[in-house]
């Protein structure tokens, strides 16, 4: 396969941005520098908060930002677009529609994953915008997976993880974070996805196990294998997985 130009949406957030660089980079198989992924990215820090916008708690939509952005990448030479951010993927339609090339879809990619190994029922932790906007709830239902929504308390708790903590700089406290989680798994369910990217920083952060399903390894193994490379390192349930 001839190798293509990534272009990458980031700034939403900038250090979950800045991770999915380096998790390019570390799990692309190379042993010289041409070897690596040709990356262009962009990183809009200002483009209104998704969340804020899908709560109504904004008027400001950011759609035409990230529209604006990707047009940009294009025009500097992105064969394919990726977005290190699940909120983002509410917009995917309006974002893919303004796109002539294609945009790799993180939740669709996870649930595809998920699917592949079987999986009937995960539970979710993500920003309250990707919670109701159903993005996931959706696209796994139409994969026959029962996808787990933590109660109100246990997302309040998640929402000041990423906004209170992670966003800020701050890292969260572990055991607050697993308690979370240890419900998910007590209400049966075989995995957990994180899906947000900020959260993806808690699995290097904490070195959570296999049972954590991180939505941005997924992405960045499928842009890798979408744009002509080889993967290496990722847990082998995920190198098995082609897109």
């Amino acid at each position: 396969m001839e190798s293509k130009t990534l272009g990458v949406l980031g700034g939403l957030g900038p250090m979950s941005s800045a991770y999915f660089y380096e998790m390019l980079t570390a799990h692309t198989k190379a042993e010289r520098d041409s070897d690596h992924l040709n990356i262009l990215i962009s990183s809009r820090a200002d483009t209104p908060d998704r969340t804020d916008y899908i709560l109504g708690l904004s008027d400001k939509n950011p759609l035409p930002v990230m529209n604006d952005e990707v047009k940009k990448l294009i025009g500097a030479g992105a064969d394919m677009i990726a977005i290190p951010c699940n909120t983002a993927h509410y917009f995917y339609e309006g974002i893919s529609a303004a796109a002539d090339v294609p945009v790799i879809n993180i939740i669709r990619q996870t649930a595809l994953f998920c699917f592949r190994q079987g999986f009937k029922k995960v539970g979710l932790l993500a920003t309250e915008g990707t919670v109701r906007s159903g993005a996931y709830s959706e696209i796994f239902s139409k994969a026959q997976i029962e996808c787990v929504i933590p109660d109100d308390a246990d997302r309040d708790a998640v929402m000041d993880i990423i906004y209170g903590k992670i966003k800020k700089g701050i890292t969260p406290d572990k055991k607050d974070f697993l308690s979370i989680s240890d419900r998910l798994f007590a209400s049966g369910c075989e995995r957990v996805i994180l899906g947000c990217t900020e959260l993806s920083l808690l699995k290097r952060e904490f070195a959570l196990g296999d049972e954590f399903i991180d939505s941005l390894e997924v992405l960045a193994l499928s842009a890798i294998r979408m744009c002509g490379k080889e993967p290496v390192g990722f847990c082998s349930e995920l190198m098995n997985f082609k897109p």
